[in-house]
């Protein structure tokens, strides 16, 4: 990173991608590379893990550690499994019915795909436990921004996902490989700033400086509604998938934010909801095993 802000300190010509010295990859053994992409996933998961089993230590917790670690498989299952089913439906249909839906390391996955997976993940947990389905969303909601921001970032080593052309001087606009010799925007990094780092840096200070985590529904409804609204907004920024452009084109909006707008919808909703109800008490679910 050191290297792409003096390139852009000094640039009077786009910057070139290519000459970050970025690679997709930490290191190869032979056939085998150890990828940013799949660092990416795996430092989320540690750190939504980490992360939930601190929360549901302070005062108010809706679920026990021995929830928490369901969750932590089942919510891993479910970002990966709606994620690529997602993108198969909203993206790629005809992916359906051939060996390359399978093939996760040939890229393609959908948020909004992977956020159903894992509202089906906690629905599972949360009915076996017993327990509160909407404040169990917003234990969880707190942790997603963070590694959406490292899945960005990632994006943005491989060079893959850029933006769309700048229009007039941008020092920090780039020439993507497989984007032509034209200057883009850095659109990952845009989302990983803005739905990523400035999201999960909000919904981290409400949990632990305000009485928000006892509105059932509140975080998890200001998660929904930043996450529509900031990708409805670095949609404007983003090269729209090629086999996709026709919708642009049609309509004026990308696949993405039409996917958006109804996210920003149950957000606003489920916000108005829980800011409407009473708060919760404060009695915590105890990690103690129930007698048969």
């Amino acid at each position: 990173m050191l290297s792409l802000l003096a390139a852009t300190a000094a640039a009077s010509e786009p910057i070139q991608w290519a000459e970050l010295g970025l690679r997709p990859y930490l290191f190869e053994i032979g056939s085998f590379q150890l990828r940013y992409y799949s660092l990416a996933y795996l430092f989320a998961i540690l750190f939504a893990y980490w992360h939930l089993s601190k929360m549901i230590k302070s005062p108010g917790a809706p679920m026990a550690q021995r929830h928490a670690d369901d969750l932590f498989f089942y919510c891993t299952l479910g970002v990966i499994v709606g994620g690529r089913l997602g993108y198969a439906a909203f993206y790629q249909p005809d992916l359906f019915g051939g060996v390359e839906l399978f093939q996760l390391w040939n890229g393609g996955m959908s948020f909004h795909g992977g956020v159903i997976g894992v509202l089906v993940a906690i629905s599972w947990v949360a009915w076996r436990g017993a327990l509160n389905w909407l404040r169990v969303c917003d234990y969880i909601a707190v942790n997603v921004p963070i590694g959406y921001m490292l899945g960005r970032i990632a994006n943005f080593i491989n060079g893959e996902l850029y933006g769309r052309p700048v229009e007039g001087d941008l020092a920090w606009a780039m020439v993507f490989p497989g984007g032509g010799e034209i200057a883009r925007h850095p659109s990952q990094l845009y989302q990983a700033g803005l739905e990523g780092l400035l999201l999960g840096v909000l919904l981290i200070a409400l949990f632990w400086t305000t009485r928000a985590r006892y509105r059932a529904g509140l975080l998890v409804g200001l998660f929904t509604i930043g996450m529509g609204a900031g990708r409805f907004v670095n949609e404007f920024f983003r090269e729209p998938d090629a086999h996709l452009a026709y919708r642009v084109a049609e309509t004026g909006l990308s696949q993405g934010q039409w996917l958006s707008l109804p996210m920003i919808a149950v957000g606003v909703a489920v916000m108005i909801y829980a800011l409407i109800q009473p708060p919760v008490g404060g009695k915590s679910v105890s990690s103690k095993p129930q007698a048969a």
